[in-house]
């Protein structure tokens, strides 16, 4: 395999494997939130509200995982076929 096809191939577990980890987060923090929220209702709008955002920062690791991948196919890619 060439070099453009690692290039191509890294980016695209880039993206899964970061796509792969956000969801695995998602359900942890899905399921601390209703253990928590089930334990003491009273504090269940407070969890919500740091749940939500949690799940804000979460959402970033894959936005980044897309830049870095982006940056791959079409920075360092071309370099290498000329």
């Amino acid at each position: 395999m060439d070099n453009i096809g690692l290039v191509y191939m890294s980016a695209a577990l880039l993206i899964g494997l970061a796509a792969l980890g956000t969801a695995i987060g998602f359900a942890l923090l899905g399921g601390k939130l209703l253990e928590g929220s089930a334990r003491q209702p009273e504090q269940g709008p407070a969890l919500q509200t740091k749940m939500f955002l949690m799940a804000g920062l979460l959402d970033a690791v894959p936005m980044i995982g897309v830049g870095i991948a982006m940056y791959l196919i079409f920075v360092i890619a071309p370099g290498l076929a000329g």
